[in-house]
């Protein structure tokens, strides 16, 4: 995990330390300041200070100044607070930029803002039920899910190191404790023992590192999932095999042979794309049906992209 980055106080007072030595300024109502002024009104109250004393210009203020200020805009990352209709709310730590740190998945996409408004609006879907949910990215979906739908167990997965890391930071943000490190064996033996009985007022809630290219059947045995479902995962004609081959295999998934519900909402970006995906449906001989949404998402207030959710049947 990454070093948290050095608060806005202390950056201030390392620049300026450095840049000269210190002769007398009052630091613990400075400190005070800092945590709680916009920068801009820290600013200018400080440079009027010094302005109005006779003392020789401090320049190497200025520029340690300036120098913080920087950091802070070209900070990587932000926090993001969304109401959910119950009233409460879901935290996130998002990425600024679409691509970062070689992936997309650092921040919500649309497609599981609209698959979250679906869910909630059909809680009986999820309540007392085992979710698993594909391509999970950080998190929103999943966790406006366990906020509100009372799910006996949500598995979060995806593959990407550094989404799985700022997963687990956004589900510990929202009050949520994700289960140790298991091993897939360790879950394939023991997950259907363990929810029995779960609280699902306070779901259990797994976070795991799935490949689809290389997750066996006997591995998603152990996971147990009713509900399977995902956002924005058809967006790339590349990865459409894989996510074809990992909905067959959820296919026998179930130990009784019943395979779990599926539900794939998509943004349309590309039509090409979402067509190929439906023909390699059609390929493997999974049916699907459009499942009726709302145009518009509570959680969005620009642009109303084009998402359509689809149910399969595998």
């Amino acid at each position: 995990m990454a070093e948290p980055r050095p608060g806005l106080a202390l950056r201030f007072q390392r620049r300026f330390l450095a840049a000269r030595p210190l002769r007398s300024l009052p630091w613990p109502e400075l400190e005070q300041s800092l945590r709680t002024a916009p920068d801009s009104a820290l600013l200018a109250d400080i440079l009027h200070k010094l302005e109005s004393t006779a003392a020789e210009p401090l320049d190497e203020l200025y520029e340690a100044l300036a120098g913080v200020l920087k950091e802070e805009e070209e900070s990587t990352h932000c926090y993001k607070n969304y109401l959910l209709p119950s009233g409460e709310c879901v935290s996130l730590c998002e990425s600024t930029a679409l691509i970062s740190g070689g992936t997309t998945g650092l921040l919500t996409w649309e497609a599981a803002l609209h698959l979250a408004q679906w869910a909630l609006q059909n809680p009986g879907l999820f309540r007392d039920r085992t979710i698993l949910e594909l391509g999970s990215g950080i998190g929103f979906t999943g966790i406006a899910i366990c906020k509100t739908c009372q799910p006996r167990t949500f598995i979060f997965s995806d593959c990407h190191p550094r989404v799985l890391r700022q997963l687990r930071e956004n589900i510990q943000l929202n009050g949520f404790v994700p289960e140790p490190d298991v091993t897939w064996s360790t879950q394939t033996e023991s997950q259907g023992q363990e929810v029995e009985g779960q609280n699902c007022q306070n779901p259990k809630v797994i976070v795991a590192e799935l490949d689809w290219g290389s997750v066996t059947e006997k591995q998603l045995l152990g996971l147990r999932a009713d509900v399977v479902i995902a956002a924005d995962v058809v967006y790339d004609p590349e990865i459409i095999l894989a996510l074809i081959g990992m909905l067959q295999k959820l296919s026998t998934s179930r130990a009784d042979r019943k395979a779990p519900e599926v539900f794939i909402a998509s943004t349309i970006r590309n039509p090409d794309t979402y067509q190929l995906f439906q023909a390699e449906l059609d390929k493997a001989g999974i049916r699907w049906q459009v499942i009726p949404a709302h145009s518009s998402c509570n959680f969005l207030y620009d642009v109303q992209p084009d998402v359509t959710i689809l149910q399969l049947f595998i």
